[in-house]
Order: C-alpha cells, then sequence, then structure tokens
C-alpha cells in the first residue's frame, strides 16, 4: 500500500531527525509499525480499522510494540470513553511512546493518496466533521514533536 510506505518514509524521516537530536528512539520500530499501521484495512476501511489491525498482528505473533503503534494511531488517539463509544475493547489507544506519536503524526500528514499535507489541513478536516477532540490531540503531538525537533 502506497500510503503506508509515504507514512513510513515521513516517520522514519522525523524518528531520525529526533535521533540527531539526541532522543531516544527506535528508529527500527518507528518502520516497522509505519508500514503495518493500516493492516486492518484489509478488513475494514472504518475507524475500527486500529482495533482489527491490532487483532492481526498479534494473531500473527507480532511483538506488543508493534501492535500498540497500529492500536493507538488513530486519530492522534482515541479516548476510553471514545473508544467505549466505538464499542471497542477497553484498553489504551492513544499514543504514549515517542515511537506511536511519530507514526500517529505521520499518518495525519499522508494522505491516502501518498501526498503530504500540512498538519493544518488535516486538524480542519477533523474539525469540519466536528472531532475537535481529535483535532486539538493532532494539534497537541504536532506541537510536541515540533517542539522536540526545535521547530516553532
Amino acid at each position: 500500500m502506497g500510503h503506508c510506505k509515504a507514512v513510513s518514509k515521513l516517520a522514519v524521516e522525523t524518528a531520525k531527525q529526533l535521533q540527531r537530536k539526541g532522543f531516544d528512539v527506535d528508529v527500527n520500530l518507528v518502520e516497522i509499525g509505519a508500514l503495518l499501521h493500516d493492516i486492518g484495512r484489509s478488513k475494514t476501511h472504518s475507524v475500527d480499522h486500529a482495533v482489527v489491525g491490532a487483532e492481526i498482528a498479534k494473531a500473527a505473533g507480532l511483538p506488543e510494540n508493534v501492535i500498540r503503534i497500529i492500536k493507538r494511531h488513530v486519530g492522534g488517539g482515541i479516548t476510553k470513553s471514545e473508544a467505549k463509544e466505538l464499542g471497542w475493547p477497553d484498553d489504551n489507544y492513544q499514543p504514549v511512546t515517542l515511537e506511536e506519536k511519530i507514526v500517529s503524526y505521520a499518518d495525519k500528514l499522508v494522505e491516502t493518496t501518498d501526498e503530504r499535507v500540512p498538519v493544518e489541513e488535516t486538524i480542519n478536516k477533523f474539525e469540519a466533521r466536528g472531532l475537535s477532540a481529535s483535532a486539538d490531540r493532532v494539534r497537541k503531538i504536532h506541537e510536541e514533536i515540533g517542539n522536540m525537533l526545535g521547530e516553532k
């Protein structure tokens, strides 16, 4: 899938930049997680692809850190209350580790057309769909990673 390759390329670039800044980031994990983040789309194209993808990854015996990236990449993260509304299993669906945040963020900057888009475009799309909490989470990850990179 071209989208996953484009997300992986951006995520690896970001991870390497952070490594050069002295941050402890597992670039290989970022690459693998980014390549597999949408594996659940093989069965569904709804937001549930995160949960389905985590199930596929677990059944395949993939490491837990890869499973967490798949599970936590959507919408800048999904809160427990949002997950409950979606009927998802009780779990944490918000990115916690730097690797999880990098993949989630890169996914929001790459359209399904494999083109990179400004973060503001993604935020505006979330807000236009009434998903202001997701927009805020994407904004927060953008600011966090930008600060780590020394960007405004």
